[in-house]
C-alpha cells in the first residue's frame, strides 16, 4: 500500500509531466493556424483595406501613441488579440501587419486617433473594436458585471446574517398558558425528583 508521501509524490510528478507536455505542445507551431490564439483557423480574406486620402499636415502622433492605438483595434484574423499584440507575436498572421500598415498610412496622413477608430468602424463594423462603445445597447456589457456583482455581494451578505442568527427565528415560539392546578403541579414535581431513584 503506498504511503501518503508516494501517493502525492506520484500525483505531482504525473501533473507536471501533463503540464510540460501542453507546453511542449503549445510551442509547436500548426500548419494553417493562427499559433497565439487557443487553434482559432486564420481568415487572411478578413483583411479590408482602411484608406483615406492624407491631409498633407504631417504624423499626427507618435510610434509609442500609435502602438497604445493599435492596442484599441481587434486584429481581424480570427483570433482574439489586439493589431498590436498580434502583430509582434503571432508571426504567422496575415492579416495583423496590413492593419498596422493602414493604422500608420493614416497617422502619416495627419490623421487623430478617434479619427482611425472611425475609420475602421467604418470598413469592419464594431467587432474591430477592442472594448464594446459605452452607449446604446453596448453600455449593457459596461453595467451588467457591475450589476452582477452588486447582486451577488448582497445575496452573500443576506445569506450570512441569516446563517448568523438562527436563534432569533426560534425565539419567537409563544409559550401555551399552564392550566394545572397548584395540588397537580407539586405531584408532578415530586413523581420527577423521584424518578431518578
Amino acid at each position: 500500500m503506498p504511503t501518503r508521501r508516494g501517493f502525492l509524490a506520484a500525483l505531482g510528478a504525473g501533473l507536471a509531466t501533463a503540464s510540460m507536455a501542453r507546453v511542449l505542445d503549445a510551442q509547436q507551431p500548426m500548419q494553417g493556424m493562427n499559433t497565439g490564439t487557443a487553434n482559432v483557423p486564420m481568415d487572411e480574406a478578413r483583411y479590408r483595406p482602411v484608406q483615406l486620402p492624407p491631409r498633407g499636415t504631417g504624423p499626427s502622433m507618435t510610434d509609442a501613441q500609435r502602438d497604445a492605438l493599435e492596442h484599441k483595434i481587434h486584429c481581424q484574423c480570427g483570433c482574439t488579440l489586439d493589431v498590436f499584440t498580434c502583430r509582434t507575436t503571432d508571426f504567422s498572421c496575415q492579416v495583423s501587419p496590413p492593419m498596422h500598415h493602414d493604422v500608420m498610412a493614416l497617422v502619416a496622413g495627419g490623421y487623430s486617433a478617434p479619427e482611425i477608430i472611425t475609420a475602421f468602424v467604418g470598413v469592419y463594423g464594431e467587432r474591430v473594436l477592442m472594448e464594446p462603445g459605452r452607449r446604446g445597447f453596448d453600455l449593457t456589457a459596461w453595467v451588467m458585471p457591475f450589476v452582477a456583482l452588486g447582486g451577488g455581494t448582497a445575496l452573500v451578505v443576506a445569506l450570512l446574517r441569516r446563517w448568523r442568527h438562527p436563534a432569533a427565528e426560534a425565539a419567537s415560539v409563544t409559550e401555551l398558558p399552564v392550566t394545572a392546578t397548584p395540588d397537580e403541579l407539586s405531584r408532578l414535581d415530586q413523581l420527577v425528583r423521584h424518578d431518578d431513584a
